[in-house]
């Protein structure tokens, strides 16, 4: 897949036209990574930031006890790393790949030379950004607020909303980081999950979960109801 491909393909450069994606080209890195390597560490210096091509790339932190809290799981048309771009700081989480992945990198210093010329390219940014930051929110109040059957419906009906057509959401994660990602144990998620298939909310086929009742998935998400 060449740059242009890729760039069909992210939320970040989607509409762009030619010229600006020749310039985005002409600054851009291909870079590969194997299962495990990491992207960055959380303190180093945010130099640039990434677009992911093929694979899955973890975000998230450690705490001092060496407990790891995954903020995203990022795909093919993701990026990453973004922020210090604009705020000149250092990278404030660690990035790892899941799987052998592709990506390409942009260096800030010739980015910042690119938004300063072409100031629809730091408008999409800041779109990014700012979805970014509701997604932090929605995490925050998850982690923080809701019991388990609650933020699995969460995350299920915001997995759904990427793909409003299907009523089926594709785990492509392990286990073992969704209960990560929703900040619980890999019993507690199974006992969640067989809850949800229990009341007919949802149906667990393999990595397929099939939302059978998305109203009221909604509404456990929202916590209008209670299981």
């Amino acid at each position: 897949m060449d740059f242009f491909q890729a760039m069909e393909q992210s939320k970040l450069f989607k509409g762009l036209d030619a010229d600006e994606l020749a310039q985005l080209a002409a600054v851009s890195e291909l870079r590969q990574y194997t299962k495990d390597d990491m992207l960055f560490h959380e303190g180093t210096e945010g130099n640039g930031f990434y677009v992911v091509v093929q694979g899955r790339i973890k975000v998230f932190k450690l705490s001092f006890e060496g407990r790891e809290q995954i903020l995203h799981i990022f795909g093919p048309g993701d990026p990453l790393g973004e922020v210090p771009v604009f705020a000149g700081e250092t990278f404030p989480a660690n990035a790892q790949a899941l799987s052998d992945s592709v990506l390409y990198f942009f260096p800030r210093a010739k980015l910042l030379h690119l938004y300063r010329d072409s100031p629809s390219l730091a408008m999409n940014m800041l779109a990014i950004l700012s979805r970014r930051l509701r997604e932090f929110t929605v995490l925050i109040e998850n982690l923080s607020l809701k019991e388990i059957p609650q933020r699995l419906a969460t995350y299920l009906v915001h997995q759904q909303a990427q793909r409003p057509i299907s009523h089926r959401v594709t785990l492509e994660v392990s286990k073992g980081v969704l209960s990560n990602i929703l900040g619980t144990s890999q019993e507690t998620l199974s006992r969640a999950l067989g809850k949800l298939s229990q009341d007919g909310l949802i149906s667990v086929q393999g990595k397929e979960i099939v939302l059978q009742d998305l109203e009221r998935l909604q509404e456990l998400a929202d916590g209008e109801i209670r299981l």
